[in-house]
């Protein structure tokens, strides 16, 4: 992984990849632990591995690699709903789904960018608590130099399955909200098209190889 600029800056670049609610005092795991630990393991297995085999596998093949997880572990119909807001509403099923893809793409993208090389980092999940919008997961990035990212995850239960909904950073950068404010000010200057051109774009060049992250037609 490669070093940020300043700790300011490689905060808000994990804040970005992670993908949120408020960050809660640390329980210790219980025997009635959910199922949403280990969603959030399973991303950070995939994103270690990743990191270990970064450099050879190349942003097409960092990003092939992660896809698949993201699609699954990824509540994407929730987030995009609320990250779109009230526009939501105005949209037909071609665009709601267009705009769900893009945003999948560039979740997928940053992941593949971001975390495209290793050097002794660890990822770990630290504990588990109720939460009234489902279950909160808190986990840590532990960088190199021994410096600890403290991120939660909001989980919710899709029939059985335990996807994340929303990531929070040190308990006051809620990426889903963050992702609201931008998509609004875009919605209001360009509309849902401007938005979903905007993310492939973003997409594209998170990927390093504009055009090689396929899209769905």
């Amino acid at each position: 992984m490669r070093p940020s600029a300043t700790g300011t800056g490689r905060k808000r670049a994990f804040a970005a990849i992670a993908l949120c609610i408020a960050l809660v005092t640390l329980s210790p795991r219980s025997g009635a632990a959910s199922n949403g630990s280990d969603t959030v393991r399973s991303l950070y297995d995939t994103l270690l591995t990743t990191m270990q085999n970064g450099p050879a596998l190349g942003p097409h093949g960092r990003y092939a690699r992660i896809e698949p997880v993201v699609r699954r572990i990824f509540d994407m119909d929730y987030m995009t709903r609320l990250a779109v807001g009230p526009e939501w509403a105005k949209l037909n099923d071609v665009q709601r789904q267009q705009v769900q893809q893009a945003f999948q793409r560039y979740i997928t993208a940053i992941y593949a960018e971001r975390f495209d090389s290793y050097s002794g980092e660890r990822l770990q999940v630290t504990g588990e608590r109720a939460s009234n919008g489902g279950t909160i997961i808190t986990s840590q990035i532990v960088k190199s130099n021994g410096e600890p990212v403290n991120l939660s995850y909001l989980m919710r239960n899709n029939g059985g399955v335990w996807q994340i909904a929303d990531v929070y950073l040190d308990g006051t950068i809620s990426e889903l909200a963050t992702r609201r404010s931008e998509f609004a000010s875009i919605l209001r200057s360009s509309g849902i098209n401007g938005l979903i051109q905007t993310l492939n774009a973003k997409a594209d060049t998170l990927s390093a190889s504009p055009g090689v992250i396929g899209r769905a037609s």
